[in-house]
């Protein structure tokens, strides 16, 4: 992680004060379009299913099919199923703004590099739902041995039983995007942040148990398979690669548009050099009680007294 340990060196001299007014704004509209780009990029549900089966069976292969036994545990034991949806519904809505604030209010000058990371990352992912479009574990047939646990215990929480959308809202969210699992990359993220920058050794822990669960949770609920949460941790990686290049761009384009507004506000139409008075005459000025301003020049042929010269 060495690229954020030293992105605040990218911008020794930052150009821009970071304020919270800009960048909540920035940070609503990447999330905007992700989320409508995650809705539209819906694909062909056979095509979904196909990708779901083909992961499932690349698994079984290589002998990491963990979500089977996982799924049976919390689907036997509501004490660990029903925790585990809430944790699925909701800690990624929570936890990833609480971390930004977090940075933002007392590790700024990690902030704009970690902000950077995380939204690249998330782009990225919506890349992957719209080029492969994959239907998760508990869509399959049930001949698959896969059950939905966040619709069997629907009624304990706010959602239905079309995955963390609130109930009624299930036709709102593209239940096909599960390769990668931005849970697990966002979660991971957070991870890294806690780990690198938390100071007590509680913030430590959290940093490892907080991606280390949530794996364990989208494959217990059946909402994603190992290798999407293993894409999900491939995702943050390139993101990573990629912050410091896009904050490069961006401050490029920044300074560009510093730029163009700094000549529109100075192009101000020039003053004149000097505004002449209707009493000046080349060299020559008058002064009270003369009439011709020639009259200035004739003054230094005086004999000495002081007196003006006759008037031609």
């Amino acid at each position: 992680m060495s690229q954020i340990d030293h992105a605040p060196r990218t911008e020794a001299t930052p150009i821009v004060r970071l304020r919270w007014w800009t960048e909540l704004p920035l940070i609503l509209l990447v999330y905007g379009a992700y989320s409508a780009g995650r809705l539209l990029a819906r694909g062909d549900v056979s095509t979904a299913v196909d990708h779901g089966l083909a992961i499932l069976r690349a698994e079984k292969v290589v002998g990491l099919n963990l979500e089977h036994p996982l799924n049976r545990l919390f689907t036997r034991e509501p004490w660990l199923g029903v925790p585990a949806d809430f944790w699925y519904a909701s800690l990624h809505y929570v936890v990833t703004p609480a971390i930004l604030i977090w940075l933002f209010r007392r590790r700024a000058h990690l902030y704009r590099a970690a902000r950077t990371w995380l939204m690249t990352s998330t782009l990225i992912g919506l890349i992957g739902f719209t080029l492969l479009p994959t239907c998760p574990p508990r869509l399959l047939s049930a001949g698959h041995g896969f059950v939905d646990t966040m619709a069997q215990y629907s009624s304990y929480g706010w959602w239905g039983g079309a995955a963390s959308a609130p109930k009624g809202l299930g036709g709102m969210t593209n239940q096909y995007a599960a390769m990668p699992s931005l849970h697990v990359g966002w979660a991971l993220w957070c991870g890294i942040m806690l780990w690198r920058n938390g100071r007590s050794p509680y913030a430590k822990a959290a940093g490892v148990a907080y991606p280390l669960i949530t794996t364990i949770v989208v494959m217990g609920t059946a909402n994603h398979y190992f290798f999407d949460a293993l894409a999900g941790a491939a995702v943050m990686g390139v993101g990573l690669l990629l912050t410091k290049p896009v904050m490069r761009v961006a401050a490029r384009i920044r300074d560009r548009a510093n730029t163009v507004i700094a000549s529109g506000v100075g192009a101000a139409p020039a003053a004149p050099s000097a505004t002449r008075s209707s009493i000046v005459s080349g060299e020559c000025q008058t002064a009270a009680g003369e009439r011709i301003p020639r009259q200035r020049k004739a003054a230094a042929h005086d004999t000495g007294d002081g007196a003006a010269a006759p008037a031609r």
